[in-house]
């Protein structure tokens, strides 16, 4: 068992350089501050940041429409990949300069991060931190929601909203590790053919045709087991319409909006279930248990080449501006990363 940080740990900096917004507001309200080093507490580890991802939340965060949970840092950035430099009370299964990949609150746009120890999994060997950081929100979210909520076994068919957004790449590379076939929509012919490139079965371009009649062709009017739904609105209704009888269907974000209305007796004469989640809110043992699924069930495809990772651009962390710009124009195929250190 460890011992307490401050017997282990190297000599660190009181401050760091982190985004930090003084409020809500544009991209240019991300602006490099100093900010104290976090101290790691019981069951968490002090990680010296080399990058971290780029997510929808933390756009949805710094517009003030996305509310931290209490006791969290204001400091956005849900993953970071880095090194161990720092252990609390009672942690077992790290050590120093451990290079990890964690799961976070928030924190994660600094030169340091505090993580639970049981959300931080190993950086798979021989990849770079700046593609490691950018593996834990969407694979914590797309495991527990697809494969957890839904139930997603081989020979299902899964439609899958956002193909090449972050969410969008990772649900397509773990249904084609599983043996599930899985449509996509986007916005471009150019993106559906991005989504077909890394492995999509269907993509479909919801610009130019109505996606719901389209999944019910390419099914040959079966419809779809489960629809991995982040855009709620008025797409809800149109999902119901492509899931297959018993289907599922799984809301994770609402950017078209989280009011909509639903036929209830559609939902009773298919036997539809609808569900969802989000995942900042859930428990430490809550995320914890979903690591310990992907470290023994996923993981072990990133040693051996079966999945790979999707990074799309990197951006300095003094340029988080710019990297919330690049996300909100949507060309981005994959991930998006600050780079912490060279």
């Amino acid at each position: 068992m460890a011992t307490a940080a401050a017997e282990l740990a190297p000599a660190l900096p009181e401050e760091m350089t982190a985004i930090d917004p003084e409020g809500p507001g544009g991209p240019e309200v991300l602006v490099p501050v100093r900010r104290p080093v976090p101290v790691p507490g019981a069951g968490e580890v002090l990680i010296r940041v080399h990058a971290a991802g780029v997510n929808r939340p933390d756009i949805l965060q710094r517009l003030g429409l996305y509310p931290m949970p209490p006791g969290t840092t204001s400091i956005p950035g849900l993953e970071a990949a880095g090194v161990v430099v720092a252990l609390g009370e009672g942690v077992e299964t790290l050590s120093l300069g451990d290079p990890v990949t964690a799961l976070l609150v928030g924190g994660g746009y600094a030169e340091y991060a505090v993580a639970p120890e049981g959300q931080c999994l190993p950086v798979p060997p021989g990849m770079r931190f700046v593609e490691a950081a950018g593996l834990p929100e969407t694979y914590f979210t797309v495991w527990s929601n697809l494969f957890g909520l839904a139930g997603a076994k081989p020979g299902d068919r899964v439609l899958v909203h956002g193909g090449t957004s972050g969410i969008g790449v990772t649900a397509v590379d773990l249904c084609t590790l599983f043996g599930i076939e899985v449509f996509v929509t986007c916005g471009t012919g150019e993106k559906c053919a991005a989504a077909r490139h890394v492995g999509a079965s269907h993509a479909i371009d919801y610009n130019a045709r109505d996606f719901a009649a389209e999944v019910r062709e390419l099914t040959g009017g079966a419809g779809v087991d489960i629809v991995l739904d982040m855009v709620g609105g008025d797409y809800v209704p149109r999902n119901l319409v492509c899931l297959a009888e018993g289907g599922r269907h799984v809301s994770i974000a609402f950017q078209r909006g989280q009011r909509t209305e639903i036929d209830i007796g559609l939902i009773m004469r298919r036997r539809l279930t609808l569900t969802g989640s989000m995942l900042r809110p859930q428990t430490v043992a809550f995320k914890a248990g979903i690591a310990a699924a992907l470290k023994e069930k996923v993981w072990p495809a990133f040693a051996d080449g079966r999945l790979v990772p999707r990074l799309d651009k990197v951006f300095p962390l003094a340029d988080a501006a710019a990297a919330h710009r690049y996300m909100e124009q949507g060309r981005h195929v994959g991930k998006i990363v600050l780079g912490v250190i060279d």
